[in-house]
Order: C-alpha cells, then structure tokens, then sequence
C-alpha cells in the first residue's frame, strides 16, 4: 500500500471504508477526465468546451446509442416514476451546464441526440467538478462506484473517436 493510501486512510473522510473497486473507479475516472480534457478540451473544461465538443462531435456523425447503456443508468439515478430524485440536486448544475436540457434527456421527455450527448457530457463534467472541488468528499465519497464507472465508459468512447494517437502527439 502507496504512503498516500495509507495516509487518506487515516486522514481522509470515508476514505478508509472505500472497497478496491470504489478506490479504482475513482483513479479510473480521474486519469480519464485529465486525458479527456487535455484532448477533447483544449485543457479548459468549462461547460462551453464540452458544448462545443458535443456540437463538433455529432457534426462529425458520432452515433449517441453507443451510449444507451449510460444514459438508461443516468436516467434511472436521477429521475423515478417522473419525478427528480435526491440525488439530481447533488449534480449542482450551474446555469452554463444547462441544466434545462439536462433535466429534459434525465427525465426521457428528450431523446434528440445533441441533447443527449450534452446530458451526458455535462453529467461526467458534474462528476469532475464535484470530486475536484471536494464536493463529493462532504458525505465521505461514498457509493460512487456506478456513477464513476458509467463516467469512465463516456471518457473512454469519447477517447476512441477523436483522440490523437501517439504517433500523432
């Protein structure tokens, strides 16, 4: 076990009774973000970048059902039997995250792809900003598992189709 480990064990919150797995999400997802937005993002993860990054995408012709499993998950973590959840105002969104369109795809009244796409970006930049920010770690970082392994599958997809290879860097 790294000094570190050892260290947020002791000091860190909730820390100490995250599984492997929960501790692995959370590294998983954190690499992905820093590579995702030094890549998609210009390094400047900002609610416009990820609209703009959306836009270019599906301009591009990518196909958002790749990412029907995440959605139906986001979708059920934040909205039952019409009606937001409590875990939807721990998203925090801001004005620039718009949050109109968002709840629009989360509660299925919007299925338009650029919709969806943005939702589902602005969700994994939600995710971001909440655990850099400490936001997450205010109820001990707990049962995030799902959120940041769905999150990491969006990274990942978005990766795959636009990220430059090594040969191009």
């Amino acid at each position: 076990m790294s000094a570190i480990i050892t260290w947020l064990e002791k000091n860190a919150y909730g820390f100490s009774e995250l599984t492997e797995a929960e501790r692995q999400a959370i590294s998983d997802f954190s690499l992905l973000w820093s590579l995702f937005e030094a890549h998609k993002l210009n390094s400047a993860g900002t609610a416009a970048s990820v609209r703009t990054f959306a836009t270019q995408l599906l301009a591009e012709g990518y196909d958002v059902h790749l990412l029907d499993e995440q959605l139906a998950y986001f979708r059920n973590r934040y909205f039952a039997d019409g009606a937001e959840t409590h875990h939807f105002e721990h998203l925090n969104l801001r004005t620039s995250d718009s949050p109109a369109i968002v709840r629009q795809v989360l509660s299925g009244a919007s299925s338009a792809p650029e919709d969806v796409l943005l939702t589902l970006l602005v969700v994994v930049f939600r995710f971001r900003n909440n655990l850099f920010h400490g936001l997450k770690w205010a109820y001990g970082i707990q049962s995030q598992y799902d959120n940041f392994t769905h999150a990491c599958v969006v990274l990942t997809r978005m990766l795959e189709v636009a990220c430059p290879t090594s040969s191009d860097m």
